[in-house]
């Protein structure tokens, strides 16, 4: 498989996996025509922070870049936990980056316009709680100021904040892009309303896809506070009274529909923190079919995939991948996943 290492979404396809297992490769603009009236389509509104900061380690003088990877208080943007790494950028790959200074709580950091403190370290070298220095309005600007989209090696050039918002991002409280969103635009919608497919969203701060460290990367993803309106509840309601189907558009609308799941398959309207992993042994209550990026084996996205398709069904799909040479990552193509009758 191809890491797509641009922003760009015209050439995009589409891989869909049925229910029995058949398998279709379309381009990502039939995307419009899949679903049937009484559908729901759910989409996560989150927009993405400018969650990478680099400054300096007050007490050696040294570099650090800090992502914010989790949030410890929303919607309070003054405290964090965050990942450490030390001098260099994106172009490195995150596995090869430089570990940060010794860190100890009480450590001030310099990032940009902003001073924070570490507060604590969370059992791994990198892994820390950090609370910026001011008020909301003034970490917020800083933010806006000096912070940049978390990216990674498999795209070389900067990334503009825009690049990484969902055509339906709203409040700032992703850390990274929730990237299936990618694949909406405004016409699929249209098309959807025109034929009876319902759309609704949930707010999830999707958190980050790598920390560099593979045991650290075990633990993803973090805790995420996620938001059910109550509209997005009646929504689910009625598209199950009916018998409709409920299509999450990325694993974190999955994630966040299923920890707000109730035993009958409708949802809470809630503001609540998501825990634990989605993963083969998981029953899902809520969720039939998952538009996601081309996920990988080993990754915390593709262990998600196992609630909804066995092995040999998803090892079938990654073969197809590699010969139809889509495309990895977050600017990537897409996969529709309808979950098999035995993860019902």
């Amino acid at each position: 498989m191809i890491a797509a290492d641009r922003p760009d979404r015209r050439s995009a396809r589409l891989f869909v996996i049925e229910a029995d297992g058949t398998m279709r490769d379309l381009p990502r603009a039939g995307l419009a025509m899949l679903f049937d009236p009484g559908d729901l389509v759910v989409g996560n509104d989150a927009a993405t922070l400018p969650a990478s900061l680099h400054g300096t380690h007050v007490p050696s003088e040294k570099a650090i870049e800090i992502r914010l990877a989790g949030w410890l208080s929303l919607p309070d943007p003054t405290r964090f936990v965050a990942i450490a790494f030390g001098a260099g950028d994106h172009r490195t790959r995150t596995e090869d980056r430089l570990p940060p200074p010794p860190l100890s709580p009480g450590d001030r950091l310099r990032l940009g316009p902003l001073e924070a403190v570490v507060e604590r370290l969370l059992d791994h070298p990198r892994l820390l709680e950090l609370r910026f220095q001011g008020n909301r309005a003034a970490v917020l600007a800083g933010l806006a100021q000096h912070g940049r989209p978390i990216q990674y090696a498999h795209v070389p050039e900067p990334l503009a904040l825009w690049d990484v918002w969902t055509k339906i991002a709203a409040g700032p409280v992703a850390f990274e892009a929730p990237s299936a969103g990618f694949a909406l635009d405004w016409r699929t919608l249209q098309a959807w309303r025109r034929r009876g497919v319902g759309f609704a969203t949930v707010t999830h701060a999707a958190g980050v896809s790598s920390t560099g460290d593979p045991a650290l990367d075990l633990r993803l993803p973090f805790d995420e506070p996620y938001r059910i309106p109550e509209r997005t509840a009646a929504q689910v309601a009625r598209a199950k009274l009916r018998g409709g189907r409920i299509i999450a558009i990325g694993t974190s609308v999955v994630r966040a529909l299923e920890a707000a799941a109730n035993p009958d398959g409708n949802v809470r309207a809630e503001n609540a923190i998501a825990t634990g992993r989605i993963a083969r042994d998981t029953r899902l209550h809520v969720v039939d079919a998952i538009l996601t990026g081309v996920h990988q084996p080993g990754e915390s996205h593709f262990e998600l995939l196992r609630a909804f398709a066995d092995d040999a069904l998803l090892a079938k799909a990654s073969a197809a991948f590699t010969a139809y040479r889509y495309r990895t990552h977050e600017f990537g193509d897409s996969m529709l996943l309808n979950r098999q009758p035995l993860h019902l």
